[in-house]
């Protein structure tokens, strides 16, 4: 069972910055695909970045020039640098990682931006 701990959330004030970390319990260079999405109140579950299947970085328009996904093989470990925060980017953040037979989720961490 592959297990995926996000960390680094919490409140900030628009315009400061944050960056989350996800550590998993595999080796990350197995996962076919691994990223960043997040979950508003009242909202479904969007895509903020990722390492696709075809090795590129894809992100959500929102969060372009702003965001930055990063990852680390010797650790084991995924990152989101957050800058220029905004309260729309108000959400838990949930690491998710793919290796064709299954999707992996953390438990998420809590993101808040104060205006």
């Amino acid at each position: 069972q592959v297990q995926l701990v996000e960390s680094g959330g919490g409140l900030v004030q628009a315009g400061g910055s944050l960056r989350l970390s996800c550590s998993a319990s595999r080796r990350i260079f197995s996962f076919n695909a691994m990223g960043w999405y997040r979950q508003a109140p009242g909202k479904q579950r969007e895509l903020v970045a990722t390492f696709t299947s075809g090795g590129t970085i894809k992100y959500a328009d929102s969060v372009k020039g702003r965001f930055a996904i990063s990852r680390d093989f010797a650790k084991n470990t995924l990152y989101l640098q957050m800058n220029s925060l905004k309260p729309e980017d108000t959400a838990v953040y949930y690491c998710n990682a793919d290796d064709l037979a299954k999707h992996y989720w953390g438990q998420g961490t809590q993101v808040t931006v104060s205006s």
